[in-house]
């Protein structure tokens, strides 16, 4: 896919975190140039590949403002938050500032700079507890926790800022996030872990101990969670295509990411065991406080407003691609010396 014919210039906001790289890597792909800001709090030198690293925080405005000034790019993707669920419900002073304060910073500095285009990673997290799948962008949102509630605050922001000052804002509410690009060396490395996927995958490398499955007496095919896995390399194509339309679009548009067919934990499980050539370890635990039984998206907007379709988001190609990324050595990654552009 070629959609980019010069070269351009994107801010790419935690562009060396695990979804924010296969977007730099992507745009690349697509005649982009990616300029990546990250305070590497929690992503990885290694991981920016396809243009320059600035390190520094969405929090600094002068920064911001320079950056914009020298590298006079057409857009911004937003990828720079914290997204530990948890975390988020014991910290969510932390939460907010990063998440909600550090990109009225980034909007305001885009304001200065005469930036107007604005590609914004967004969250499922923001529909909360629903009662029907699969997820229209139409569903009413009522978030559970810190993490989900300053995602929607943020899209709140970014409608007023379009209101206000004419930014052309596109918030993409992607599902579960999985796979890897491991052929370019950029993969999920997450310290914590929390997703269940590369949290299966260590079970069955034996890098950690039995996977838990939090209830099997849910009402659904098997009894496990059923969930909407999207490879994080069609995420990365739908950035590009969001960025391809806000050139010809004004306004806030607000887009789903999900394949529309969910997997259970137990056919994960029986994915990455036929991948492991044995069973994955795994014990049944309680089902935790808030998990729904099925949370999977309606795309149909995705495929009307983006052209977009999943096409790497089958579940064996992405434990597969995952399988790749997390079976090779792990030494040296944090340590690998990246010749950046300039």
């Amino acid at each position: 896919m070629e959609l980019g014919s010069t070269m351009r210039h994107v801010l790419v906001t935690g562009g060396a975190g695990y979804v924010g790289s296969h977007a730099c890597r992507m745009l690349a792909k697509c005649g982009y140039k990616p300029i990546t800001i990250d305070n590497l709090s929690t992503g990885h030198r290694w991981a920016v590949r396809w243009g320059p690293l600035i390190v520094g925080d969405i929090a600094d405005h002068r920064l911001l403002v320079d950056v914009i000034a020298k590298y006079r790019p057409v857009a911004v993707m937003h990828f720079a938050a914290l997204s530990l669920v948890g975390e988020s419900g014991t910290q969510p002073a932390r939460y907010y500032d990063n998440n909600v304060a550090g990109t009225i910073t980034l909007l305001q500095a885009m304001q200065q700079g005469g930036v107007n285009r604005f590609i914004f990673s967004s969250t499922c997290a923001t529909y909360g507890q629903v009662e029907h799948c699969p997820i229209a962008e139409t569903a009413p949102q009522v978030p559970i926790n810190t993490y989900g509630r300053s995602k929607l605050m943020v899209e709140t922001i970014l409608r007023d800022f379009v209101s206000a000052h004419g930014l052309n804002a596109t918030a993409l509410r992607y599902f579960n996030a999985a796979g890897a690009a491991a052929e370019d060396g950029i993969g999920e490395a997450h310290q914590p872990e929390t997703h269940l996927i590369p949290l299966v995958i260590g079970a069955a490398l034996g890098q950690r101990g039995p996977i838990g499955i939090f209830g099997d007496d849910y009402a659904t095919p098997d009894g496990t969670c059923l969930r909407d896995y999207v490879h994080v390399n069609d995420l990365a194509t739908a950035h590009v295509l969001a960025l391809e339309r806000s050139a010809a679009q004004d306004g806030f548009s607000a887009i789903n990411l999900g394949t529309g067919r969910p997997y259970s934990v137990l056919e994960v499980l029986a994915a990455v065991g036929l991948r492991a050539g044995c069973p994955v370890p795994r014990k049944i635990a309680p089902r935790r406080a808030g998990d729904p039984a099925a949370l999977y998206a309606d795309p149909h907007l995705a495929r009307e407003m983006l052209g977009w379709t999943a096409r790497e988001s089958d579940l064996n190609k992405i434990v597969d691609s995952a399988w790749a990324w997390h079976a090779a050595p792990m030494e040296g990654r944090d340590r690998m010396e990246v010749r950046l552009a300039v």
